[in-house]
């Protein structure tokens, strides 16, 4: 086997992400929780991350945020996309969640 090939993929090290989220999400019996503590795990790492590859983050803090929100986004974007392509017709009524808002057009 290549060195390539034993090289762990982004998705491979995602799966590894959301296999933790939904194990705490059964622990927990509360999925807005834990989806915002990942979403702040991220920021806060994204936060790490950006430190160590800018030589002057004051001055890039900008370009940072509209990088990897723009980054978000497209991720976030492509997965609806995906649930939306995939969800059944007779889909169950929304999970009631004082913590989170619930999403109506």
């Amino acid at each position: 086997m290549s060195e390539q090939q034993k090289e762990t993929t982004i998705f491979e090290l995602a799966d590894q992400f959301i296999a933790l989220a939904n194990e705490l999400s059964g622990q927990e019996q509360d999925v807005g929780k834990v989806g915002t503590a990942l979403r702040f795990a991220a920021a806060r790492f994204n936060a790490f991350e950006a430190s160590i590859k800018s030589s002057d983050l004051a001055a890039e803090k900008n370009n940072a945020l509209e990088w990897f929100s723009k980054e978000y986004r497209d991720m976030l974007n492509d997965n609806l996309d995906d649930h939306i392509n995939t969800q059944s017709p007779a889909q169950s009524e929304p999970v009631k969640d004082e913590a989170v808002q619930v999403f109506k057009g």
